[in-house]
C-alpha cells in the first residue's frame, strides 16, 4: 500500500493500514490541532505538497472557536464546532487528495458529554453515508484510576468500533498546561508510564478490535520549554513494547501504535528515537500557533505604515491600503507560515535515529 492510496478522511482500519505502512518506513505522522479553516487549509496544503497522510485534530476549546458563539450553551457550542469542521474537513480534504486521519484531542472526565455528543452525531452521519464522521476519539483519563481509565475507554471504544472508529487513551499525565487543561503542577512521577500499566490497556482494547493507540507518558509536557527543563525517557515506550511482545508471546516487534504527546520543543534525537520504539503520530500544537502567528506578524512588521489607515501611507496621502488590511492578504502569510512549520514536522518525523 502507498500513501497515496486513500484521499479524504478515512475510516479506523484505513487509518491503521496508514500508520502499519508508517512503522515499515520508520516515520510517524504529524497530528496537528486545527481551530479554523486557515489552519485546516495550511496543514492540507502541506500535506499535498509531501503526498503524505496527515492528521487533523481538533481539541474541546478548537471546536468551540470553530463555532463561535452560535449559542449560550458552552458543551453544545464545543459539538456543533467540531461537526462542522469535520464536515468541511471531508468535503475540501478531496480536493487536496491526501488521506486525513480525523481526530479529536484530550477528552477528560469533565468532557465525556462533549465525546456523547459527537458519538450521537457520528451515528447518524454513518446511517446516512456508512462511513464515520471522525477517525478516531482520544479519552484522556490518565487523572482517573488506572482500571475506571481502562474501564471507561473500553465502553466507548465498543461504541466506536461499531461506527469503523479507533480510539486513543492517554496512560501516565502529560504535564504543561493545553487548551485550559493545566497539569503544571502534576507529580513528576506522574509523567512517566510503566509497562504493566501499558500490557493491562493493550490487553483489554485488543478484545475490541485492532484499532486504538495508546499515548504513554515518557516525561511529555504540552507547551514550549527551555532544553534540559523536560526529561523525556523514549526507554519507557522500548521497554513497554518488549513487555507487550514477551508476556503476549507475539511475533512482532512494536506491537503497540504510540502517539507523542507534547511534541513541540522537543529535541530531535529524542523524537527519532521514539519513533524507533512505535510511535506513530506525534502531536504539535505550540509550535504551529507561532508559526501562524509568526506569519502575520512579519507581514505586519514590513507593512506597518500602511495598516494604520485605510487611506494614506508612505507612497502617499491618498494612496489606498486595502490590498494591506483585506483579511486573506495576512492571513495568507499565517497560512504560509504554518504551513512550513508542518513541512518541518515531515522531516523531523522521518527516522534517522541509530540505536
Amino acid at each position: 500500500m502507498s500513501f497515496s492510496k486513500y484521499k479524504g478522511v478515512v475510516n479506523a482500519t484505513q487509518a491503521k493500514e496508514i500508520y502499519k505502512k508508517a512503522k515499515e518506513k520508520n516515520l510517524a505522522i504529524p497530528a496537528i490541532n486545527i481551530v479554523n479553516s486557515e489552519s485546516i487549509n495550511a496543514v492540507l496544503a502541506e500535506a499535498k505538497k509531501r503526498q503524505m497522510p496527515i492528521i487533523l485534530q481538533f481539541s474541546h476549546g478548537g471546536a468551540k472557536h470553530f463555532a463561535g458563539s452560535c449559542c449560550d450553551n458552552n458543551a453544545k457550542t464545543a459539538i456543533i464546532g467540531a461537526v462542522a469542521g469535520a464536515k468541511y474537513i471531508h468535503y475540501i480534504s478531496k480536493h487536496y487528495g491526501v488521506a486525513v486521519i480525523l481526530h479529536t484531542d484530550h477528552a477528560n472526565k469533565k468532557l465525556l458529554p462533549w465525546i456523547d455528543g459527537l458519538l450521537e452525531e457520528g451515528q447518524k452521519y454513518f446511517k446516512h453515508t456508512k462511513k464515520p464522521l471522525f477517525t478516531s476519539h482520544m479519552l484522556d483519563l490518565s487523572a482517573e484510576l488506572l482500571d475506571e481509565n481502562i474501564a471507561i475507554s473500553t465502553q466507548y471504544f465498543k461504541k466506536f468500533h461499531e461506527l469503523n472508529m479507533g480510539i486513543e487513551i492517554e496512560l501516565g499525565i502529560t504535564g504543561g498546561e493545553e487548551d485550559g487543561v493545566d497539569n503544571s503542577s502534576i507529580e513528576n512521577d506522574l509523567l512517566y508510564t510503566q509497562p504493566d500499566d501499558v500490557l493491562l490497556a493493550y490487553r483489554q482494547l485488543s478484545l475490541i478490535g485492532e484499532n486504538f493507540t495508546i499515548a504513554a507518558s515518557f516525561g511529555n509536557v504540552h507547551g514550549v520549554y527551555k532544553p534540559g527543563n523536560v526529561i523525556l525517557m523514549p526507554s519507557i515506550l522500548r521497554d513497554s513494547q518488549k513487555h507487550i511482545k514477551t508476556k503476549l508471546s507475539l511475533s512482532t516487534n512494536n506491537p503497540i501504535d504510540f502517539v507523542f504527546h507534547g511534541g513541540s520543543g522537543s529535541e530531535h534525537s529524542k523524537i527519532q528515537e521514539a519513533i524507533s520504539y512505535g510511535v506513530v503520530k506525534m502531536n504539535i500544537d505550540t509550535d504551529t500557533q507561532w508559526a501562524f502567528w509568526s506569519g502575520v506578524n512579519k507581514f505586519q512588521k514590513e507593512n506597518q505604515d500602511k495598516l494604520q489607515t485605510q487611506i494614506g501611507n508612505n507612497e502617499g496621502k491618498e494612496k489606498p491600503n486595502k490590498n494591506y488590511y483585506d483579511p486573506r492578504v495576512w492571513l495568507g502569510y499565517g497560512i504560509s507560515s504554518m504551513a512550513s512549520r508542518v513541512g518541518k514536522a515531515y522531516d523531523d518525523l522521518t527516522l534517522q535515529y541509530e540505536k
